[in-house]
């Protein structure tokens, strides 16, 4: 017999992995008999039946919500502009009424159209439940709520206006909007002409071009220079079609990279401030996004330095936003707004004189409105100017392009008329 017992070695534990919360969607009856609707993240329906009664209401229906396939674009949120400001708006009515936060935030949750930002909200008033405030609770959703909005927010809750904070944040979103469609109106219509411009190139020189080339073989004769040119310029078109579009392709994608790199982006940036007609409407469009942005910060008691740190980020032109943060940079040393921002000589004269005199008035936030409503038009004017300007160019372009090719091809018809009779 062996002496002593044999010892068994104990069998390795296998760690389990920690079980993922899932979302449930829920039907309840408030303290005063509503019906509310919502979702709820949770380990189980056990666990969502407790919050809701720790919340005082009275569950009825709980259901896991099936799961969906989403595809995820980095940078994009799937939340409008026109969803944010509607939610911005009602929930300023709602705080100015008197009702409490957490149930203006839930009220709003389960009218929300916009599956993702209900899952936003709901997901903020649960943190604020959680002992959070507002501001921070809008901090873990970047996409949606940007750096303006919280700040904003936040400064709301200091002062206890966040009603009126709200119903600022609401009318800078909408003039902003206004702003960007304007901008995006003006550039569009160059855009859609230039497109066309080159798909009726492609069409002209690979298609049709071809079928005056074989009447013209059949013809005999030497073709004009005009003619030969453009049937030379089919014939390669011909051979190699899909290296012209492959090398369409890596220009728009070579382009869009560059376009996001930030040396890249600051030297188209500074090229457009360098042609003349575009570089007015840039300014008039960069000092009203300006304006607008710190005055609304100022005036709802942001410090003047992170106010500073928000209006540069929402420039929409990295040589003004450089511009800005250089000016931010001696403000910190002690100097005022006007004295930098007249050195850069980024904006207008007029601009940083009427803010001199807003900082001297100690009326800066409202100098700034009014520089904002003023450029405001300017910038229609510019358009306006920009459109009249580009309409007949695109127009020369197009029908030079089509009466030039149409001149090309019936050259040599009229040399043969001439020459029977």
């Amino acid at each position: 017999m062996l002496s002593g017992s044999t010892k068994h070695a104990a069998p390795a534990k296998v760690q389990k992995k920690p079980l993922k919360p899932s979302i449930w969607k829920w039907e309840a009856l408030s303290r005063e008999g509503v019906k509310k609707r919502g979702e709820m993240e949770g380990m189980d329906a056990k666990s969502v039946e407790s919050k809701l009664k720790s919340i005082g209401f009275t569950p009825q229906k709980i259901q896991k919500k099936s799961k969906s396939i989403r595809l995820s674009i980095p940078g994009f949120s799937g939340i409008s502009n026109k969803d944010l400001l509607i939610f911005t708006k009602q929930l300023s009515t709602m705080i100015d009424a008197g009702l409490p936060l957490v149930q203006g935030l839930d009220m709003l949750a389960s009218q929300i159209g916009n599956t993702r930002l209900r899952t936003v909200v709901t997901q903020v008033k649960e943190k604020i439940e959680s002992g959070s405030s507002f501001s921070e609770a809008l901090k873990d959703h970047p996409k949606v709520f940007d750096t303006l909005f919280v700040q904003l927010c936040a400064a709301g809750e200091v002062g206890g206006i966040l009603d009126t904070i709200l119903e600022r944040l609401a009318a800078y979103k909408e003039k902003a909007a206004k702003l960007a469609r304007r901008v995006r109106g003006a550039m569009a219509y160059p855009a859609v002409v230039l497109v066309i411009a080159i798909a009726v190139v492609i069409v002209l020189l690979w298609k049709v071009t071809p079928v005056f080339a074989k009447m013209f073989l059949d013809f005999g004769s030497e073709l004009p220079g005009p003619t030969q040119f453009v049937v030379d310029l089919s014939e390669w078109m011909q051979r190699n079609i899909l290296y012209v579009l492959g090398v369409m392709i890596v220009v728009v994608i070579g382009f869009m990279l560059f376009s996001s790199w930030p040396k890249g982006k600051m030297f188209l940036d500074g090229l457009i401030l360098k042609i003349p007609v575009f570089k007015q409407l840039v300014t008039k469009v960069a000092v009203a996004r300006f304006s607008r942005t710190l005055g609304t910060l100022i005036s709802a008691g942001v410090p003047i330095l992170n106010a500073l740190d928000v209006t540069a980020n929402t420039a929409g032109n990295k040589v003004i936003e450089k511009a800005i943060v250089d000016v931010r940079n001696e403000i910190s040393e002690g100097k005022s707004i006007a004295g930098p921002l007249s050195n850069r000589k980024v904006f207008p004269s007029m601009v940083v004189q009427m803010i001199g005199v807003g900082e001297a008035t100690g009326a800066l936030d409202q100098m700034l409105t009014k520089i904002a409503d003023f450029y405001d038009d300017e910038v229609d004017v510019a358009v306006g100017g920009l459109t009249a300007l580009i309409e007949p160019l695109m127009m020369v372009v197009v029908g030079g392009i089509v009466g030039g090719f149409l001149i090309a091809m019936y050259l040599p018809v009229f040399s043969l008329v001439s020459a029977v009779q």
